[in-house]
């Protein structure tokens, strides 16, 4: 069991029967003598990924959904749904692209994931903190761009994603990009 003192940012906690993880919490203690002290936390679904501000008591108890975290490589995709293979049992699932949403842009053949599985079901997948992939085409940048300052200008990867890069990075190279942020972080070589 666990309880609002065990709350942390990535705690995974059912709450009426679904599975929600802690994005952010605080702490409100009383001002008048007597009430109670309230953790408001703001919370995410791990089934339909919507974000909730929710206050529970102090002390109050949850109980830890039964999730699992299984590594998976993506097989290939079209332009609905991405087909993925757990490494550990070799079955075969699909997703579909609204529901990987923008980790769809980041998700690379024969790329290595983790599944999010909550009672046998795969909801969805976690990629990686860096991904590598190929740069498809890249605008063309003035000489005026390096006075500005910026030194960037925009490309667009074979994934469909669009970055901003640095002047020297060319069409072909590998880009490494930081998954939650969509930031270029540096040249693959």
């Amino acid at each position: 069991m666990l309880t609002t003192s065990d709350f942390k940012k990535g705690l995974r906690v059912l709450i009426d029967g679904e599975p929600w993880v802690i994005m952010d919490y605080t702490v409100h203690s009383p001002s008048a003598r007597g009430s109670a002290t309230l953790v408001k936390a703001k919370v995410r679904s791990i089934l339909t990924g919507s974000v909730l501000d929710k206050t529970f008591k102090s002390g109050e108890k949850f109980e830890e959904p039964d999730i699992e975290i299984r590594p998976v490589q993506f097989l290939y995709g079209s332009a609905d749904e991405f087909t993925f293979m757990d490494t550990a049992s070799y079955d075969q699932f699909t997703l579909s692209r609204e529901s990987l949403g923008d980790q769809a842009l980041y998700v690379v053949e024969n790329a290595t994931l983790r599944s999010v599985v909550f009672n046998g079901r795969v909801l969805s997948v976690e990629l990686p903190q860096f991904v590598e992939i190929e740069v498809a085409s890249v605008e063309a940048s003035a000489k005026t761009d390096t006075a500005s300052g910026s030194a960037t200008k925009m490309a667009t990867l074979v994934t469909g994603a669009t970055i901003r890069v640095p002047l020297y990075l060319k069409e072909g190279e590998i880009a490494e990009v930081e998954t939650t942020t969509g930031r270029f972080v540096r040249r693959v070589r």
